[in-house]
């Protein structure tokens, strides 16, 4: 199966010693840490690859050496960063990355040259046999850990107190602490967080080798990855990467980006801000995530200038988190009243295509509706919800048509509503209704009678509130004709109409001195069970007297009032007397 004519496929013998019986060895390595959950969303998983791929499975120690050598391949770090080796002894990572372009010269590779070579896949011999050395070269080259003494470490961890710890470690004789046992003890301790701290501490005060950004790594990952991390953890880990920051090259975005993170759950926004404040110091760059949890810290306890002083430099650093993590940006924003500054946030976003959730767009519509000046730039945003998704969305545009109208853009909410009505979604009555009151509002009665038109062919029907709408422009036209008109229809298809109505062809007949008909639409509110209230009877009284002189029918009018368990004011009582007075002055000159 491995072999043909004139080729063979040479396993490195770390892969075939899987096939040896018994393999017993004495000391154990670490593995490689499992990434937090921070840290799955934002970069690939570690992986531990093999050189080849068969039936049979590498055990994982042998599987370990394996990766370790094509990663020094891929990244001319790698041994400095897993196996101690410095970038001096493997040669610049620019020369290393020269290697593998075309036409490099030797002179030129050097030592990486050398690494590709071994590494080189041939079909031709035995060439895999330099792979075969590289990777017992990686595995050598990895520090062992004593499983004995990482019993006992583990024992006292879990059995002793924080503060007693160090006097506790200080006990083992002959203890060969390194980055890997450091490492393994992270990974093995299962204890809090503080006793995690507290070892670390003695460990880098004992060996120079265990103070290492791995080692610090692992450490934050740990403690945030724990659901009920205290605060005495979260400061304790704080000053710990305060002390270590001053080292360069030890504390990098990804473990500050974890601290923010466990500050925001604990609910300590200033705390994640005095971390967000320390990137520069430490030579770290933020990135989107490290802006998103700075800004979620600061919204858990309402510090809305403060959190968009941090978006500032987000959107002028361009660095953008994930598109679900956009979205809330912007729906905190839009609730704490800053809709302006969350469409900023949602412009860069879409400039670099990450388009939001329709339930966040939808929430900024609303959110930019809600103050005059921004009316027209919701309008804009519409054109950005999907065609596919525009069924779901009649409350938001119906939204932006009551916005135009109340600004009196009574044109472009027309417009609008007719857009709905050829592409979608389909507008409601309420949607009319916007826009037929601020026609009428403006005098444009016949257009508003147009929609109630329109309305009618979709299916809907035009309601007491449309009615009294259009009845109200015709009313302070002048127009007491028509309104009754439309009054006459509203009956017809409504059996039961608001005050409101009559109300407006009471005033509108007071208007013009018809009080005949204002008479009469008082009596049909009786037989149509609706009760006038007092401003009606006082308004008509008044009128009654002042107008048309006629006390008599004011007087009756009042009787009903108190029938009616209503009230006169003094002063159109007096009014009332004062004009059967002014008539019997008259009548007795006379």
């Amino acid at each position: 199966m491995w072999r043909s004519t004139g080729r063979a496929l040479v396993l490195p013998r770390s892969i075939r010693q899987n096939f040896s019986p018994n393999p017993t060895p004495a000391v154990v390595t670490s593995s490689p840490p499992s990434p937090s959950k921070f840290l799955n969303r934002i970069y690939p998983t570690f992986r531990s690859s093999r050189f080849f791929f068969s039936a049979t499975e590498c055990s994982p120690g042998e599987d370990e050496a394996s990766h370790r050598a094509e990663n020094s391949v891929k990244n001319p770090d790698f041994f400095s960063q897993e196996v101690g080796f410095s970038s001096v002894e493997l040669g610049e990572s620019n020369a290393l990355s020269k290697a593998f372009g075309d036409g490099a010269d030797e002179d030129e590779v050097g030592e990486g040259d050398r690494l590709n070579s071994m590494l080189e896949l041939s079909i031709d011999g035995d060439a895999l046999v330099g792979a075969e050395e590289v990777a017992e070269e990686a595995a050598a080259e990895v520090p062992e850990v004593n499983l004995d003494q990482l019993e006992r470490v583990l024992s006292i961890l879990q059995s002793t107190l924080p503060q007693e710890i160090g006097s506790s470690l200080d006990s083992l004789q002959e203890l060969q602490l390194s980055e890997e046992f450091v490492v393994r003890v992270f990974q093995d301790a299962h204890v809090s967080g503080e006793n995690l701290v507290s070892f670390f501490i003695w460990a880098i005060r004992k060996e120079k080798a265990a103070k290492s950004s791995r080692a610090l790594d692992i450490l934050v990952r740990t403690i945030s990855a724990c659901d009920d991390a205290s605060q005495l953890e979260a400061y304790m880990l704080w000053d710990l990467i305060k002390e270590l920051g001053k080292i360069e090259g030890i504390v990098n975005t990804d473990m500050l980006n974890e601290l923010i993170s466990i500050f925001w759950k604990l609910g300590k926004a200033k705390a994640g801000l005095e971390v967000f404040n320390k990137f520069d110091e430490f030579g770290c760059t933020p990135d989107g995530y490290t802006f998103y949890f700075t800004i979620e810290a600061l919204g858990k306890k309402s510090m809305i200038d403060t959190a968009w002083s941090v978006c500032e430099k987000m959107l002028n650093s361009g660095g953008l988190p994930d598109v679900e993590k956009i979205g809330k940006i912007i729906t905190f924003f839009c609730k704490g009243k800053k809709a302006k500054e969350a469409h900023l946030v949602y412009l860069l976003a879409k400039e670099n295509n990450i388009l939001p959730g329709r339930d966040a767009l939808s929430f900024l519509i609303g959110g930019l509706c809600r103050n005059d000046e921004s009316v027209l730039l919701a309008l804009e945003l519409l054109e950005d919800c999907p065609q596919e998704s525009l069924k779901y969305e009649n409350k938001t545009f119906s939204l932006v048509v009551k916005s135009l109208a109340r600004i009196k853009d009574v044109q472009a909410a027309k417009s609008l509503l007719l857009r709905m009505v050829v592409s979608g979604p389909p507008p409601g009555n309420a949607a009319f209704n916007y826009v037929i009151t601020g026609l009428c509002k403006e005098g444009d009665v016949e257009d508003a009678i147009t929609l109630t038109k329109v309305m009618e062919s979709r299916g809907l029907r035009p309601d007491v509130y449309t009615y009294s709408v259009i009845m109200s422009g015709f009313a302070k036209a002048g127009l007491m004709d028509e309104a009754f008109k439309v009054f006459i229809e509203a009956k017809k298809k409504h059996k039961i109409l608001s005050p409101v109505i009559y109300h407006i062809l009471i005033r509108g007949y007071c208007k013009l001195e018809e009080y005949e008909k204002t008479l009469e639409c008082l009596k049909d509110m009786k037989e149509h069970t609706i009760q006038p209230n007092a401003d009606e009877y006082s308004k008509l009284i008044k009128t009654l007297c002042l107008k048309a002189v006629d006390w008599r029918t004011a007087e009756k009018l009042s009787e009903e009032m108190k029938e009616s368990g209503f009230y006169l004011r003094g002063e159109t009582s007096s009014l009332i007397a004062a004009v059967k007075m002014l008539e019997e002055e008259i009548t007795a000159v006379e």
